[in-house]
């Protein structure tokens, strides 16, 4: 495998890695998504939960926000450009010792997104091959093979990755199509808008209605991520990052509206919906009943690979702020490595693989005889970890507006007043509310009955990296002050030296 590193060789022609255009970013973005295991996942699961009607006009309101947010995000990412992302913005916009702790909070919540949805995953592979092939497999087997599919593409460029991305997802918005228009076409209690009302937005749960709807937009603020290997990133980035708020915000809203009409909105808002129908079996119910068993078929196999963009688009995620960390000099510079000729992050790649392979080896022997059974993987790896992950990245996203506040305070660059202050406050005070919300309901997430240590040791994980990564950015200020000075300009200070 050729390789370079980076923090060794800044001179490595960035042209070389620099083949994404807008579509191919927004795609993976949108694979973070996972539009289908949205709707058939996660909008099933918050009806089944809050049991309000509200969910579709929680979308559009959680869309409204993040695009609020990425007015300031996007006028930022014109002068920045750092596969560091969010923590270049931090450390840029609050100080070093803000962005390192920044970068390991974002790299414990990227990680927690990918790991968590390899329980996911693992399950629903090894209940596709019981079900259609007799096939006892345990839900961990499925799951190495896979890690290593995941592993291949990251190693190879990135726009390889942004083909296959976009093939499945084409599918997905293509299957979830076309049960929307079954759903709108055939209401089991009768066409309504209520879903869709912004009276809904009054009615009670509805705090518990934007906690489960923010996880569908995860993924979204990752083109920065992607900013060194794009074509054009000081344009780029905005676009990708809008276009996919937007998609996403407005597919979500409609399809969730239609899910609503398939189930029925008195069954909903009565509490109606029967544990054995909470979930995914709502919508792959009606599948059934209007569509056939061979097109539940179909959309449980795209159920699948749905999922696998997810875990594709996440471990890209990682491999690139570990790529950053390296680089920078905050975590060991073998981290920086590159190859030569695809440019992708291949230690950053392998280093989130082995520790992925870790995780998952250590639940597969904690739930060996468990009572859940073949549960156990949802309950425990996919729930804990995703909605820990989660909760990082709203918090991220919070000190991200802050970070605009402060990046244009010293030099406003002609930004306008709009882009550089009142839409980061605005969309701090949405962030920050959210933020609270998904603490408050925590429990609710992980389907507890009362809190217990689990509820408040998962946030602390998060908590705990942002402490660390603090202290550990004001041990370097002191100890090596010459890399203290590259936290957050790695990209900058590379390009400098080359040119030097």
């Amino acid at each position: 495998m050729s390789a370079t590193t980076v923090s060794e060789t800044p001179g490595t022609d960035t042209r070389q890695r620099r083949r994404l255009g807008v579509p191919a970013v927004t795609v993976l973005i949108i694979a973070a998504s996972a539009p289908l295991t949205v709707i058939a996942g996660g909008a099933t699961t918050a009806y089944s939960v809050t049991g309000s009607i509200a969910v579709p006009i929680g979308y559009i309101v959680l869309a409204v926000v993040l695009a609020i947010f990425s007015i300031g995000y996007a006028a930022m990412s014109r002068f920045i450009t750092n596969a560091g992302a969010f923590a270049a913005y931090a450390a840029q916009g609050l100080g070093r010792p803000v962005g390192v702790g920044v970068s390991l909070i974002a790299l414990v919540a990227y990680s927690c997104m990918q790991i968590g949805i390899w329980g996911m995953f693992g399950f629903q592979v090894s209940t596709l091959l019981a079900e259609k092939f007799g096939i006892d497999l345990p839900w961990w087997v499925g799951v190495i093979v896979f890690v290593v599919v995941v592993g291949i593409l990251g190693v190879n460029r990135v726009d390889l990755s942004a083909k296959v991305l976009g093939v499945i997802v084409a599918l997905e918005f293509i299957a979830v199509t076309v049960f929307d228009v079954v759903a709108f076409a055939n209401p089991v209690e009768g066409f309504t808008a209520d879903p869709i009302s912004p009276a809904s937005l009054l009615l009670p749960g509805i705090g518990a209605v934007l906690v489960f709807g923010i996880a569908a937009f995860m993924g979204f603020e990752s083109a920065a991520i992607y900013g060194e290997e794009a074509k054009d990133p000081k344009r780029t980035v905005a676009r990708a990052t809008f276009a996919a708020v937007v998609i996403i915000g407005v597919f979500y809203a409609l399809s969730s509206w239609a899910l609503a009409l398939a189930i029925g909105t008195d069954k909903i808002s009565s509490g109606g919906i029967t544990v054995e129908e909470a979930g995914p079996p709502l919508f792959f119910g009606f599948v059934a009943e209007r569509l056939g068993l061979v097109m539940v078929d179909f959309m449980s196999l795209l159920f699948i690979t749905s999922l696998f963009a997810a875990l594709v688009s996440f471990h890209n995620a990682v491999a690139r702020y570990l790529f950053s960390l390296g680089r920078d000099g905050v975590l060991p510079s073998g981290l920086a490595s590159v190859r030569e000729r695809s440019g992708a992050p291949w230690a950053g790649s392998i280093a989130q693989s082995i520790s992925a392979v870790v995780v998952i080896v250590a639940f597969a022997i904690a739930g060996t005889g468990s009572e859940l059974g073949p549960l156990f993987p949802v309950v425990t790896l996919f729930s804990w970890l995703t909605n820990t992950g989660a909760l990082g990245l709203v918090l991220l996203m919070a000190v991200v507006s802050l970070a605009v506040i402060g990046f244009f305070r010293r030099d406003a660059r002609d930004v306008g007043v709009g882009s550089r202050l009142i839409a980061p406050i605005i969309a701090f005070l949405a962030l920050a509310t959210v933020l609270v919300l998904i603490v408050a309901n925590f429990n609710v997430l992980l389907d507890q009955a009362e809190s217990n240590a689990l509820t408040f040791v998962l946030p602390g994980l998060i908590v705990a990296a942002g402490i660390a990564g603090a202290v550990w950015a004001l041990v370097l200020r002191v100890r090596r002050p010459e890399v203290y000075a590259r936290i957050g300009r790695g990209a900058e200070q590379a390009s400098a030296e080359h040119l030097g």
